[in-house]
C-alpha cells in the first residue's frame, strides 16, 4: 500500500523543471473563499489577470486563459487555426516537441517533422536554415503552420524564436508560427508580438510559480483571422466566445477561481521584481549550475552554449551509470526530486530545475544534494561543483531589492 503521510523533517526540495515550488504568497491567495464567478468582484479579478498576463507574454493582443494543462493549450492552438488534413511543419528538439507532433497526428493533421538525426537533435535548438529550406520547397504554400518549442523542458535547450520568424519571412511563406513556451514563460525572455508569433502556448506550473491547472494561448490578429475559417472541431477550446466574454472579465464556463487568485498574486510578484530582473536571476542561477556540472567533470545535455536554458540544466551520466538510480538515491537520502530523462535520453541524464521561486540558497542546496548523491552512486566526480557554483555566485552577487516601508 502506498504511504501518503510521508513527512520527513525539513522541506522537500522540488528541483524538477516544473511543477515548480509554489510560494507562500500564492498559496495564501489561493486559500481565499471562492466567490461567485458571475458577480462583480470576480469581474474585477478577471480583468486584472487578463491585463497582467499580456505583460508577461509581451503582447497587446488577447491571451486566452483555460482551466487546463499545457497539453490542452497545445490542442487549442491547433484546433483554432487549422483544418483536417492540413500540413504542419514541426521541429524535433526533444520529448515535448515529439508529443505535440503526436497530438497533431491524432487530430487529423499531417505533420512534417524536421530535426537533426538521433540524439544530436535533442542537444541543439531549432535550426532556422532547415526551416527556411523546407518552406522554400513548399512552393504551393500547402504548409499552414510552423510549430516549435521555445524552451524544451526535456533537454534544457532554448531555441531562437526570432530567428525562426526570420526564416519563415525569408522563405516568403504565409504559414502561421505556433510556439510552445510552457516552461519558458516568466523565466526566459519571450516576446510574442516583437517576434511575430501567431499563437503562443504556455502553462501555470513553471515560471509563473502556480500549481498545474491553468494554460494559455496568446493570439495574434493573423491567428484570429485563421480561426474564422479553420475546420478542426472545437467547442471548449474555441477562442471567439472566450475573448468576447473576457472583455468584461468573465468566462463562458466556470473558471478555476482560486487558481486565478493565485495567478493574480503571481503576476504581482513577477511585475514587482521586474521581468528583466527575473530573467537575469534565472540566467545567473543557470550559469552557476552549469559551472557545477563542469566542475564535476560531467557533460551538459545541451551541446550548444548559445542556447543553454535558464530554466533547467540536463546532466549527462557517464557510460554505465543509470541516471534514474542516481535520482532515486538523491530522493531517498536527501528528500530532493530531480527531473528524469525522457524519451531518447531516458536513463542517460537527469534534470536540475532552477526556475520560478528560486534563489542562491535553494540552488546551492540542490547542488549539494546532487554532489553527495553522485558520490554515493559511485560516480567519479572531478571536483566540487558546489565550490564552483559558490565562487561564481559570490563573484556575481545580486543584492536583494528591498522596498522601503511606507
Amino acid at each position: 500500500m502506498i504511504k501518503l503521510d510521508f513527512h520527513p523533517a525539513g522541506r522537500h526540495f522540488l528541483q524538477i523543471p516544473g511543477p515548480s515550488p509554489v510560494p507562500d504568497r500564492i498559496l495564501r491567495a489561493m486559500s481565499y473563499p471562492t466567490i461567485d464567478h458571475r458577480g462583480p468582484e470576480f469581474g474585477a479579478v478577471g480583468l486584472k489577470v487578463l491585463a497582467g498576463i499580456q505583460k508577461i507574454f509581451k503582447t497587446e493582443h488577447p491571451v486566452v486563459i483555460y482551466p487546463a494543462s499545457g497539453t490542452g493549450a497545445w490542442e487549442a492552438a491547433l484546433s483554432n487555426t487549422l483544418s483536417p488534413g492540413d500540413r504542419v511543419l514541426m521541429y524535433e528538439t526533444g520529448h515535448f516537441a515529439t508529443l505535440w507532433k503526436k497530438m497533431a497526428e491524432s487530430l487529423g493533421l499531417r505533420p512534417e517533422f524536421l530535426g537533426l538525426p538521433g540524439i544530436e537533435g535533442w542537444r541543439r535548438g531549432v535550426q532556422p536554415d532547415m526551416v527556411e529550406a523546407h518552406l522554400r520547397s513548399d512552393t504551393e504554400h500547402g504548409i499552414k503552420a510552423v510549430c516549435v518549442v521555445h524552451n524544451e523542458t526535456s533537454t534544457g535547450v532554448t531555441s531562437d524564436i526570432a530567428a525562426v520568424r526570420k526564416a519563415i519571412d525569408a522563405a516568403g511563406h504565409p504559414a502561421l508560427l505556433l510556439v510552445d513556451t510552457i516552461s519558458g514563460l516568466a523565466s526566459a525572455d519571450y516576446r510574442h508580438d516583437e517576434w511575430g508569433v501567431d499563437v503562443t502556448v504556455s502553462g501555470s506550473q513553471k515560471g509563473l510559480m502556480l500549481p498545474p491547472g491553468i494554460s494559455f494561448n496568446a493570439v495574434s490578429p493573423k491567428a484570429l483571422a485563421a480561426s474564422k475559417t479553420a475546420k478542426l472541431p472545437r467547442s471548449f477550446w474555441g477562442w471567439d466566445e472566450i475573448i468576447e466574454m473576457n472583455r468584461t472579465g468573465y468566462w463562458p464556463y466556470t473558471p478555476n477561481t482560486n487558481l486565478l487568485y493565485g495567478l493574480s498574486e503571481a503576476l504581482d510578484m513577477i511585475l514587482e521584481e521586474g521581468l528583466d530582473n527575473v530573467f537575469a536571476r534565472h540566467q545567473r542561477l543557470a550559469e552557476a549550475c552549469r559551472r557545477a556540472v563542469r566542475a564535476w567533470g560531467l557533460e551538459i545535455q545541451c551541446a550548444d552554449p548559445a542556447v543553454y536554458s535558464p530554466v533547467l540544466t540536463g546532466v549527462m551520466m557517464p557510460e554505465g551509470i543509470d541516471a534514474d538510480a542516481v535520482r532515486r538515491t538523491i530522493y531517498d537520502r536527501f528528500n530532493m526530486s530531480l527531473g528524469t530523462g525522457l524519451g531518447k535520453v531516458r536513463g542517460r541524464m537527469f534534470r536540475i530545475g532552477h526556475l520560478g521561486d528560486c534563489n542562491d540558497l535553494t540552488l546551492m542546496a540542490a547542488l549539494a544534494g546532487c554532489e553527495m548523491g553522485l558520490k554515493l552512486s559511485g560516480v567519479s566526480v572531478a571536483g566540487s561543483g558546489v565550490s564552483a557554483a559558490m565562487e561564481y555566485l559570490a563573484a556575481h552577487a545580486q543584492p536583494l531589492s528591498l522596498k522601503a516601508a511606507a
